[in-house]
């Protein structure tokens, strides 16, 4: 990460993960999750569901809809949240890739 000084204040620029960056456990995984999720949340806008609507499609909960949109998406697997997007009209691809490094990476790429 790359420090500058900016007025006297220290300002790194961080990862494309910030929850790499705040260092937290999973941070992969939430990462994905949260994208996934923000993919979600501008279908159900893009489609004008209700809350109600969006669950209904989705075949979870209006109060898992709620928590989900307010940013609580912890009790939702990753399955669960592509289940959840194919049923609202996105395809789902997962490429899998060898590396030339001794470990991979995991990472959502959204079009």
């Amino acid at each position: 990460m790359k420090k500058r000084e900016m007025g006297g204040t220290e300002i790194t620029r961080g990862s494309k993960n910030v929850y790499a960056d705040l260092g937290l456990p999973d941070a992969d995984k939430l990462k994905i999750k949260t994208d996934l999720v923000i993919q979600i949340i501008k279908a159900i806008e893009r489609l004008q569901l209700t809350q109600a609507e969006a669950a209904q499609r989705m075949g979870i909960s209006q109060p898992k809809v709620s928590a989900m949109i307010n940013g609580d998406f912890s009790n939702l697997s990753e399955r669960k949240l592509m289940d959840c997007l194919t049923c609202l009209g996105y395809n789902i691809e997962i490429r899998v890739k060898p590396v030339r490094k001794p470990i991979g990476s995991l990472r959502v790429a959204i079009a």
